[in-house]
Parts: structure tokens; C-alpha cells; sequence
């Protein structure tokens, strides 16, 4: 029932899973759940009790001051989710984005009950055609500036991204190239280059379904004499 101009946590995701998404120095076995850090994530769904209205209650067990329920609206032209972590104090967050198929933008906040102030508040504009996304984030209360661009070279195979990062309140700022390649269903590589003098290579291969192989490694090329990172990971996903 996915309808509207999707989420706001879904603007810029594209860029971040193509230049960050996998790339583990470490070495590893794990089993992926559905939540993180092979927690029991329990999940209730409940749609259409309303119109165009979604409800999600979940837990991630042990921790139980993970609970918390979420209430997702979608309209043709616009989407607002509102989110109640059921923590002690309660933290109430919410996110609204307007807009298009082609041109979206959102804001987002959130308010924590134990200091009675908002913590948190972000906004973006994002703008998607058939061959690329761009995106301009600011975040961090402000102090945080990132833009994005997505190009699809094949819309199966070669994706190339982009990204800029800028925070006011430090000096300098970060520029990130990378892109990723699907040799055929089973295998992917991707690459990242960045201003700060880091190179980084993955390569995973689904050696079997839902068993994916990810070796990672990355270069600092400002120091020669630093030994790179590697990763190897072994991950069996539900």
C-alpha cells in the first residue's frame, strides 16, 4: 500500500548504499535477522484499518526500551510518518514529505519528553528522473550539509554516485566518488574514492541463495606506508 511520494528516510539512500552499504573491515561471520546485531526483531503490521494508513508496532528483543509504535499516511501527493519510541522517557518523531514522482521534499523532527525540547530537526529536497537522483540534505540542526547525485550508466549493471558533505562548525568538507557494477545476478563490485585520502574496493558474491560473501579493503594513499584494511564477511540473511 506503498502509495505517495515515499519516505523521508527513504531521500539520498540510493547514494549512501552504493558508497557505504557493506564495506566491513572487519573479519566475520554472521546471521542477519531482520533487525541489527542479530536482535529478534518483533514486528506487527497492520494496514489498511484506516484509509491509506499503515501501523507498525515492534520490538527488539531483549532490549525492551526498543519498543515502539509507527504510524505511516500516504497520499497521492504526500507522506507523513509519526514514530513513538516507548522508552522511559518517551521520544516522539516525526516526518512529512510532499511532492511528486519526479520532485520530493521533507522535513523531519523529533521531540524527547525527559528535556522537553527537540533534538532533532532536518530537511530535503530530492529530484529523481529515469537516468539520475539528486538530493540536498541539511542536518544536524542545521550544521550538517550534504548533496548527492546518482547517475544510472545501466539501469542493471553501472550506477556511478556522488556525494558532498560540509559541517559548518568544523573546517573542510569530504567529496566521495564511487560506483558499483553487477557482473551478472550473483556478483557486484564497488569502488569509492574520497578527498581525505581513502580508496576503498568490495567485491560480494552470492554463493549460494541468500548467502552472500563480501571482502572489502580500503587504501589511505596520502600514507603509503599504512597498512590497508581488510574485511571478509559471511553473511546468511532470512
Amino acid at each position: 500500500m506503498n502509495k505517495g511520494v515515499g519516505l523521508f528516510s527513504d531521500i539520498g539512500k540510493l547514494a549512501k548504499e552504493i558508497l557505504y552499504k557493506d564495506y566491513s573491515y572487519d573479519r566475520k561471520f554472521s546471521i542477519t535477522t531482520q533487525a541489527a546485531d542479530g536482535l529478534i526483531d518483533t514486528r506487527v503490521t497492520l494496514t489498511d484499518v484506516l484509509p491509506s494508513v499503515k501501523t507498525i508496532a515492534s520490538i527488539n528483543l531483549p532490549h525492551m526500551n526498543s519498543a515502539k509504535v509507527e504510524v505511516q499516511y500516504f497520499h497521492e501527493h504526500a507522506t507523513i510518518v509519526s514514530t513513538l519510541s516507548l522508552r522511559n522517557p518517551p521520544i516522539f518523531d516525526v516526518s512529512a514529505t510532499y511532492g511528486t514522482a519526479n520532485t520530493v521534499f521533507g522535513v523531519e523532527t523529533a521531540y524527547d519528553t525527559s528535556i522537553s525540547n527537540f533534538t532533532k530537526y532536518n530537511a530535503a529536497i530530492s529530484m529523481t528522473k529515469p537516468d539520475f537522483c539528486t538530493t540536498l540534505t541539511l542536518a544536524d540542526k542545521g550544521d550538517l550539509l550534504t548533496a548527492s547525485w546518482v547517475q544510472y550508466l545501466d539501469q542493471v549493471k553501472a550506477t556511478i554516485a556522488v556525494e558532498f558533505t560540509n559541517r559548518f562548525s568544523e573546517d573542510g568538507n569530504t567529496l566521495t566518488v564511487g560506483g558499483s557494477y553487477n557482473f551478472d545476478e550473483s556478483t557486484l563490485i564497488k569502488l569509492k574514492l574520497n578527498n581525505q585520502g581513502n580508496f576503498g574496493v568490495l567485491l560480494q558474491h552470492e554463493i549460494r541463495p541468500k548467502t552472500l560473501l563480501t571482502m572489502a579493503a580500503e587504501f589511505d594513499y596520502n600514507s603509503i606506508d599504512t597498512s590497508p584494511k581488510v574485511g571478509v564477511s559471511l553473511a546468511l540473511r532470512p
